[in-house]
């Protein structure tokens, strides 16, 4: 029989079970729908038919008949078809073996016998849900017969429909059960059998040769992969360098600012005229609303709580009789303010509570330490603690420990830097205005000389903006040292694009503010590393301007990392315009770090040239 067959490239393995003859016909060859369909099938060569529908004749009861045909035109087509149960059970090896060789399996029975149906339903179904359980095989479940009695005896009690027809929901069940295709054949005519049956049939044919010549093509490549011209393998970008960021220092610089005693514009002394300490109103208002009523910052009617307003009133007193001893501080703004502190313990523990109040308002446990060193009496330092809670109330709000302690437990640094804002951009307490841009931005120097070096030196040297209240800018726009004021203010910004954080980058160096430096270089960096390939190569933002002015302005940890960026993205660099601007040694630097590798390049087109030379053929159809 195999002497027969010509050689084929693939073949399709059809697996049937069950008896589609009726109990009362004869059971010749001729009326199975596998020989059926075999002998009329327009796929399979009218010539050859007599010599590729032979079936394998066993001796006694064979478990299987075998038919094999050639279909496609070349595709081996071989089909075992066990009708009957009891022994294709009784040889489990050629069982198992049949069932896991399967590409196609066909369950079939008659409408008119159900003891046929039965058996399908208990013997074979369980075992090829099993099948199932381990592979995907397309099933077809074929109904074969016309109904001679369309309803059954529905009665539990009676037996007499063990002989009648199967009804259509109950091979629908089963289909549903298999995730099976369900089939109605009439009869074995031509339409039913080689158009309807045969459609589907060869319908799962074709995706099992799609399926086994996509595997064949898979093992194919794996076998050049093995034998022919290795991929080459793409190395992986050089690591980006890492920017360091600087730990805030606001705190220190507003404690450091009431320690050098610089701008000041408030001494309090006491009662008996005595100086105890110097300070800021800026700082004062912006921790505390009973400075703000003492300083006029606000009215009564503004801060509506009677409790803040006693305070004032019994606590301080603003004074500016000439009793006071002469002093040689510069007054180009006008005389600091003179405030008597009434009480005599909390005028003793003044300097503490500053302390307490320039190193953010936080730590409260360490400011009870300070007070009961100096203070034995525990009723004394009781004393003082709430008199400093009354000058810290919120109004509205009961003045305790517990709320004080917040402000290192729940949000510590809350008071200064966030209070500090409030006077923001707002001529309240402004001792300085400048000119940017033909517009007027106030701001108060003790906030400027705090928190920036090059100010401090500006308006305590023997420079003109030391004696002026009036301070011109150049070469920076109004919105550049807007923003630069505000991190000065509250330690924080937030660029709205990585051109105006480059700007504002360039304030930052000339007035030497370093950490706002770094924050801008980080806001720079997580821009352009957030950017996809396509925004990076249509984007109108000149990375090498970038790279040009971070060196200008002596920003080398981010020229460095801009020379990195350009080089692990030089596919989309190396096509835009700029990239020509890039100085020879900026040139040398990229190419000699730039991702892909030229290597990498080279091996990759070597690969290609390999792969179209190679002619692939379909083996299928």
């Amino acid at each position: 029989m195999a002497n027969s067959i010509k050689p084929s490239l693939m073949s399709v393995h059809v697996v049937a079970f069950g008896n589609e003859r009726d109990a009362f016909s004869e059971a010749d060859q001729q009326s199975s729908l596998i020989w059926t369909y075999l002998g009329r099938s327009a796929l399979i060569s009218e010539t050859e038919s007599s010599l590729l529908l032979n079936s394998a004749n066993h001796v006694g009861n064979p478990v299987f008949i075998e038919y094999q045909a050639c279909v496609f035109g070349n595709v081996r087509l071989v089909v075992h078809d066990c009708p009957l149960w009891d022994i294709f059970d009784s040889d489990w090896y050629t069982s198992q073996n049949l069932i896991g060789g399967a590409d196609i399996i066909v369950i079939k029975y008659s409408v008119n016998d159900k003891s046929s149906f039965q058996e399908v339903k208990d013997s074979y179904v369980p075992m090829i849900k099993r099948a199932l359980n381990h592979y995907s095989i397309p099933v077809i479940i074929s109904a074969v017969g016309a109904r001679k009695s369309e309803v059954p005896c529905t009665c539990p009690l009676c037996t007499s429909d063990r002989g009648s027809c199967v009804t259509a929901s109950e091979g629908i069940q089963l289909a549903r059960e298999l995730g099976a295709t369900y089939l109605e054949l009439h009869s074995l005519s031509d339409f039913y059998v080689g158009k309807y049956f045969g459609g589907v049939l060869e319908y799962f044919m074709i995706q099992s040769l799609n399926q086994k010549s996509s595997e064949k093509m898979k093992k194919r490549k794996k076998s050049h992969k093995c034998h022919g011209v290795i991929p080459p393998q793409l190395e992986q970008p050089e690591k980006m360098p890492i920017l360091k960021g600087e730990a805030s220092h606001y705190n220190s610089d507003l404690r450091n600012l009431l320690l050098c005693c610089q701008c000041v514009d408030v001494v309090f002394y006491s009662e008996d005229l005595k100086e105890v300490v110097e300070a800021h109103k800026i700082v004062l208002c912006s921790v505390s609303h009973v400075f703000m009523l003492l300083f006029n910052v606000k009215s009564p009617a503004d801060i509506q709580d009677s409790s803040i307003i006693r305070t004032a009133q019994t606590l301080f007193a603003v004074n500016s009789e000439a009793v006071f001893p002469v002093s040689n501080r510069d007054s180009s703004c006008g005389p600091p303010i003179r405030v008597i502190v009434k009480d005599s313990f909390f005028c003793f523990c003044l300097s503490d509570i500053l302390h307490f109040i320039y190193s953010g308002a936080f730590q409260w446990e360490l400011l009870e330490e300070d007070i009961k060193k100096k203070l034995k009496d525990t009723g004394e330092v009781e004393l003082v603690l709430e008199k400093v809670k009354c000058v810290l109330k919120t109004p509205g709000k009961a003045a305790s420990s517990k709320n004080c302690r917040s402000h290192q437990t729940a949000r510590p640094l809350q008071l200064c830097n966030t209070s500090l804002k409030l006077f923001f951009n707002t001529p309240v307490l402004a001792d300085v205005i400048f000119q940017v841009q033909g517009a007027t931005v106030p701001a108060h120097k003790a906030v400027l000389v705090a928190r920036c070096e090059v100010m401090a030196a500006m308006f305590n040297g023997s420079y003109m903006e030391a004696s002026s209240c009036l301070v011109p800018v150049y070469g920076v726009s109004k919105d550049t040292f807007l923003s630069f004021l505000e991190y000065l203010y509250t330690d924080s910004c937030c660029p709205a694009s990585v051109l105006q954080a480059m700007s504002l980058l360039i304030c930052a160096e000339m007035y030497q503010v370093s950490r706002l430096q770094h924050i801008c270089e980080l806001y720079i960096i997580t821009q352009l590393q957030s950017m996809p390939s396509r925004e990076l190569a249509s984007t109108s933002l000149s990375v090498v301007s970038l790279l040009r002015k971070a060196k200008f302005h002596n920003s080398d940890c981010l020229s460095t990392w801009l020379l990195h960026f350009i080089a692990t993205n030089y596919l989309i660099f190396s096509q835009k315009p700029e990239f020509q601007d890039l100085s020879a040694d900026e040139r040398d630097f990229v190419e000699m770090h730039r991702w892909p590798s030229n290597t990498y390049l080279k091996q990759l087109a070597d690969y290609r040239n390999y792969i179209h030379s190679q002619k692939c053929h379909c083996v299928v159809m």
